[in-house]
């Protein structure tokens, strides 16, 4: 499936989305809170169901939330009926130009255009504004053997080919999004977070069932998939534990910087 295609798939099952997807560490919000300063205007882009807006709004910020999925933005307006949600495309979405003192994108960023998305966040920021990027990886720790045994399962139930080892979180590049290249940003500034997640076997299972990789599959491919992951989650003792890498990265427009 195409991008396009795959970015509309998390919606299929909002309430199931909401439920699983982890949010994110407290210190990379204290972070951006002082790379932006107070109350900043923001607009969020592919807010999900919130997994990062709460912690903007608990700190009293102004968001405006674009959201692809009808049904994400859906659960989004029941969490937060105070909240300014927008269902759009954000790729074709009409800017509003140089509004926000912040834009963001939390584990959303790579689904949008890549010929353009970095000149239209930019487009939408007041001087001096700030973009900020949260990615999301997986990677080396946590249960280790069971990451290197459940290749096998993928290699017998989807056409993906064989995984390269999980990375060390060190090895991750500072500035995947090419921040720093694109000549749009006084300074560019990236920290990492890392963090263990323990799932018992029904719950990694569940979270799996998030991801749209795993949702593109057909039903006898991903139920067939799903028992021999969790043959190997059982047979290791019932749950896994997953290591988290969140990366912030901050492109500013003047001279601010992280603390």
């Amino acid at each position: 499936m195409s991008r396009e295609d795959l970015r509309t798939t998390f919606g299929e099952d909002a309430e199931l989305y909401d439920r699983v997807r982890p949010t994110y560490p407290r210190e990379l919000f204290d972070d951006l809170a002082r790379a932006v300063g107070p109350h900043p205007r923001v607009l969020e882009i592919g807010p999900g169901t919130g997994q990062a807006t709460a912690a903007m709004l608990a700190r009293g910020w102004n968001i405006t939330a674009v959201e692809l999925s009808p049904g994400l933005a859906e659960v989004l307006r029941r969490k937060y009926p105070a909240l300014d949600v927008v269902v759009a495309d954000f790729d074709t979405w009409e800017l509003r130009t140089g509004e926000y003192d912040l834009v963001v994108s939390a584990t959303a960023f790579h689904w949008l255009d890549p010929a353009t998305r970095v000149e239209r966040c930019v487009e939408l920021l007041r001087p001096g504004g700030a973009l900020a990027i949260v990615t999301t990886h997986h990677v080396a720790g946590g249960s280790e053997q069971f990451f290197a045994d459940v290749q096998s399962c993928y290699d017998r139930f989807t056409d993906d080919p064989a995984a390269d080892p999980l990375p060390a979180a060190d090895d991750v590049p500072e500035d995947p999004a090419g921040l720093a290249d694109s000549g749009l940003f006084e300074s560019v500034e990236s920290r990492k977070y890392v963090w263990d997640a323990t799932y018992p076997t029904a719950e990694y299972l569940e979270l799996l069932s998030s991801y749209s990789g795993h949702r593109a599959l057909t039903t006898d491919r991903r139920d067939r998939l799903y028992d021999c992951i969790g043959g190997l989650i059982d047979a290791a003792g019932g749950s896994i534990t997953k290591r988290y890498l969140n990366q912030l990265i901050v492109g500013i427009c003047l001279h601010q910087t992280l603390a």
